[in-house]
This record gives structure tokens, sequence and C-alpha cells, in this order.
């Protein structure tokens, strides 16, 4: 059998040569005359997996290392009886970590105290729901909107958009891109949307750039409407609006989803499909050589510091998202380079605190959070 493999895929060289034929390439390079003998794909994003792409080919299995699935045609494939799948989750403990250290840069830019704030979370799958986890254990106020899972679930856990938008200081964006249909997310955050809020809030867009419409943004912004935006994802991508990056609070190139621990697990997660469906004994495969951090010891002396700067210590020092903001406003066209050559990221369960004068129930929550800790 063949496999067509993106070659940004880190960590699966070496895991199907032994029973396949294996070609990495560019998912640029994922053409009609590439994939017209081959029995499946491994992709990312960046391939749009379609008619045009798959018609009178001899695939068979579509695996994406990534939570999102909007660039395969599903609809196409089951027509054709190409079966899909996806990794729902491989990486939401990484866009936890990267709302993590947003909220502790913004507070400490604007001198906010999370524990006096209310966030909304828009969408509770397997991202919104972690994210929401964190801010519960930063003591905030959480308020949930998840119409499909209201429906199946009943409404005791969860808010209207509209309680959201009169309540929440900010709101935080974890839907799919829905096109139509009663949970349609395009362009969800629109005018109507942004006009309906309560005065200055702040907005954070990490999962899909359609969800928000740009131009309308750009005008809560001019008028004062919305206080900030943080944008992980954009229209167009990667030839995203320069007015609006230039009107962001952070802005980082789509990598909210990055860290090496969400990637391995895309990785076995899509060797462990593609092995379900042809059979290749491959379901104990696991990822090697995910990258290790350069300084896995977090010393922290609590010594004159409050609950909150002693957990945004410990928060940034794994992950400190103006890192990326600088990066990105200095090289916007280098968008597709930034993503592609991301360095390496640790979630919080590749961390040990090594505390010092520090209580107990701090402790607790930041080993809540994942840490390890060595008093």
């Amino acid at each position: 059998m063949k496999i067509i493999i993106d070659d940004k895929i880190p960590y699966i060289q070496g895991a199907f040569e032994s029973v396949a034929e294996v070609v990495y390439l560019p998912g640029s390079k994922t053409t009609p005359e590439i994939v017209k003998d081959a029995d499946a794909i491994i992709t990312r994003t960046r391939t749009i997996c379609n008619e045009k792409l798959l018609a009178g080919s001899t695939v068979k299995f579509i695996a994406t290392a990534t939570i999102g699935y909007d660039h395969i045609d599903t609809d196409y494939c089951d027509q054709v009886g190409i079966r899909w799948t996806n990794a729902p989750g491989c990486n939401s403990k990484s866009v936890e970590q990267y709302i993590a250290s947003t909220l502790m840069v913004l507070a400490e830019r604007k001198r906010l105290q999370l524990k006096d704030l209310c966030i909304g979370v828009v969408g509770v799958g397997n991202v919104g729901s972690k994210v929401a986890n964190v801010c519960n254990l930063l003591g905030m106020k959480v308020l949930l909107n998840d119409p499909p899972r209201e429906r199946e679930e009943g409404s005791n856990s969860f808010v209207n958009l509209d309680r959201i938008k009169k309540e929440a200081d900010i709101i935080t964006l974890h839907v799919p891109l829905n096109l139509k249909g009663e949970d349609a997310t395009f362009h969800l955050v629109n005018e109507v949307f942004l006009y309906s809020l309560k005065k200055k809030t702040i907005l954070i867009n990490s999962c899909r750039g359609e969800v928000v419409k740009t131009i309308d943004v750009k005008k809560a912004l001019k008028t004062g409407q919305i206080a900030d935006f943080v944008c992980d994802c954009w229209e167009n991508e990667p030839d995203i609006d320069l007015e609006l990056l230039e009107m962001t609070e952070l802005a980082t190139p789509h990598i909210a989803g990055y860290s090496k621990d969400g990637k391995a697990t895309g990785t076995r997660m899509s060797v462990h499909a593609i092995s379900d469906f042809f059979g290749l004994g491959l379901n104990n495969w696991q990822p090697t050589g995910v990258e290790l951090p350069s300084h896995p010891i977090i010393e922290l002396n609590g010594t004159r510091m409050n609950e909150q700067e002693i957990i945004s210590k410990a928060i940034l020092s794994t992950y400190d998202i103006r890192n990326d903001d600088i990066l990105f406003r200095n090289n916007p066209v280098l968008f597709e380079q930034l993503r592609g050559d991301y360095p390496t990221r640790r979630e919080f369960t590749a961390y040990t605190i090594q505390g010092l004068n520090i209580e107990d129930h701090i402790l607790d929550r930041l080993r809540n959070l994942g840490f390890k800790i060595k008093k």
C-alpha cells in the first residue's frame, strides 16, 4: 500500500515504513497526480482534500493530525466512500496553556485581578472544557455556552449567548467552523454580536479565523466598543489583514495548539486510525523523540508574591505568548514559516515546580494545572 504524509507532521517518520510505501511531501505539493495511486493520506489543515484532489484516485482513508477538519470535504468523501478521521482533543491542553498565558499577560498589562472577572467560554468541547477548567482554577467566574451540548445534556451547566454578552469581561472562542445549520459559526462574531456586548469586553479567538468578521472587529476596536482583541486565528490565512494585526493586543500565527505534546498526540491518533482501518498492527505505536523543555525545573519563591503572581510566573515560565507576538508582528509575511519552524513548547505536565514559601492551596492549584510539585 502507499501512504502520502505531510512532511511537517512530527515524529511520524518510521511509523509505516515496514508495512507501506511512504511519500513525505509539503502540504502544498500534495496534488491529484501524487495521490492518484495512494491508499491513504495523512495531512494537516493546509491540504484541501476535496473532489479536485481526490477524484479518480485510489484513496480509501484520510487522517488529519489536527482537531479541525474543515479542509476535508466530508460530504464528498462520504459520497464516494472515502473514510476520514481527525484528532479531536489532541491539542486541547496546548490551547489551555495558550489561553492561560494570554490571561496572565492581560492581567499584568491591564492590572487586572482575574478572580474579580467573568469569562465567557463559547464552545465547550475538548478545548473549551479545558479552558474553562483553567479559568476556574484561576478563580474566575466562568460562563459556558455550547448549544449542541445544552440540547443533549440540559441547561444546568450552560447559559445562552445573551447572558455572556451582558456579563462577561472576557470572551474566548472555541467553536468549530460550521458554515450552515442551527449551529452555524461562520461570522458568529459580527457587528450585531459585537455591539450587543458589555462595553469594553476583551475578545479572544483561538479557534477558526472565519468565526470572526474582520471588518466588524476593526470597527468595534476603533470605536472602543471592545477593549482588546487577542487573535491566533485569522480570516484568509496566511494573507491576513495587517490593519487588524496592528490593532490587536496580542497576535500569533495560528500556533495556540502547537505544543510538542499536542503534535505528538495528533500524530499518534492518526497512525492508530490508519492502522485500525487497514489492519496494520500498529495500534501500540507511540511517538518517540519528543523534545524536552530547556528548563524543566521552575524555581518559585512565594515571598512577597500574591497567589496570582505565583501562578502567573509558573505559567509564563512554560510559555510566554509575548515572544510569539513579537516575532509575528515583526514578520507577518512569514506566517507559514513561523508555524512550520515553531520552536519547542511543552505543556505544564513537562515541568516541575520547586516551591519555597508557597501556601499549600496554591501548590494544589498548580498541581491541578498539571505541574509536578517538588517542595
